[in-house]
């Protein structure tokens, strides 16, 4: 800064500045983007700096941090801008971590990984929920359903594919098998064989609608423009299932799911049967509590379900939703408030969206 610039000048500068905001904020989404130095301790700091804020007549930024070296400022021991971001610090070790876990025979410790990882096991359960949107635990027993999928594929007997994906028991499995395949492992092996789902096809003011249910609730609302892409849809997620032409029983089910798509703001009480990753489950779980009407962005689902770092994971969940407004989905935008991509297209998300502020 220019010493002879008036005291008062200099402070209007810094607080004028739109950066000096974020900096007052510790902002981490500004890390990167700006540096900010300090003339009384001749150091320089990133953003979200936890140091006390210093006075704004002191304060000068820097694009990068090669400028705020040239200016003679050294880098903060406590934010350590010379190193990478801190989030990508956690991100890193996070996938560190989830290799071990992965490639280990029996589930690793809480403690063992914290001991790997050279930090508390408070901070590592935090940082890696953070970072992934599950506990270690958690990934640990999602990794291990992957892995019985893949070998129920592969395997000759059932057994044999428990065992190769890391389960220690026949029992511990089976315990958990109707949550992590919504069947048995026999019929899920099968491609479905032996479960019967009934369908229907339709249209309402949205274009044409498959409504599928298990023995346990609707499987799948799927809209679109063509009745027999929907229908292939359905068949490649249960390609043995025994797929029924809907029933005069059924009709009731199918209208029930159309006047949700009609009017979405009078909610539902249909059984569901939904069937996703743990955190895919919990992302649709803090969906389902989002009052028709309203909307919130993907930073705030994250916010909601204890990863406010999983944007991306966030709109994934969203896009593998085949429980369109059961699930509402829709009712997710972009920070700005604006339509981002809906799996149905964006233009049925922007009327959904419409009828329900009408209402």
């Amino acid at each position: 800064m220019n010493p002879s610039k008036p005291l008062h000048g200099r402070v209007a500068t810094t607080i004028d500045d739109p950066r000096w905001p974020r900096v007052l904020a510790r902002d981490a989404a500004a890390d990167g983007q700006f540096f900010y130095s300090v003339k009384t301790t001749g150091v320089y700091c990133r953003p979200s700096c936890g140091a006390r804020p210093a006075r704004p007549e002191n304060v000068a930024f820097h694009l990068t941090r090669a400028d705020a070296e040239a200016a003679g400022f050294r880098p903060c021991k406590r934010c350590k801008p010379d190193q990478p971001p801190l989030a990508e610090q956690h991100a890193e070790l996070v996938a560190t971590l989830c290799r071990r876990i992965e490639q280990a025979e029996t589930a690793p410790t809480l403690d063992q990984l914290a001991d790997a990882a050279g930090i508390s096991p408070f901070h590592l359960h935090r940082v890696f929920k953070a970072v992934t949107g599950l506990t270690p635990r958690a990934y640990a027993a999602a990794y291990r359903a992957k892995r019985m999928r893949s070998e129920l594929d592969r395997a000759g007997r059932v057994t044999d594919a428990i065992y190769d994906a890391g389960y220690g028991s026949n029992g511990r499995f089976y315990a958990e098998a109707d949550g992590l395949l919504g069947m048995t492992p026999s019929a899920f092996r099968a491609g479905g064989r032996d479960v019967e789902i009934r369908f229907a096809i339709g249209q309402c003011t949205l274009g044409a609608i498959l409504v599928a249910a298990s023995a346990r609730g609707i499987c799948a609302i799927l809209l679109g423009d063509d009745p027999d892409a929907l229908a292939r849809d359905l068949q490649d997620r249960f390609p043995k299932a025994t797929l029924i032409g809907a029933d005069a029983g059924f009709e009731a089910t199918v209208a029930q799911v159309v006047g949700l798509v009609e009017a979405p703001q009078l909610g539902h009480a249909l059984p569901l049967d939904v069937r996703g990753t743990a955190f895919q489950q919990r992302v649709w779980q803090a969906l389902r509590a989002i009052p028709a009407g309203e909307t919130v962005s993907y930073a705030e689902v994250a916010q909601r379900i204890g990863a406010p770092t999983s944007m991306h994971a966030v709109a994934q969940a969203c896009g593998a939703n085949a429980l369109a407004v059961a699930i509402p989905c829709h009712r997710v935008v972009r920070s700005d408030g604006a339509l981002s991509g809906y799996r149905w297209g964006v233009e049925r998300k922007r009327s959904l969206l419409e009828r329900e502020a009408k209402a």
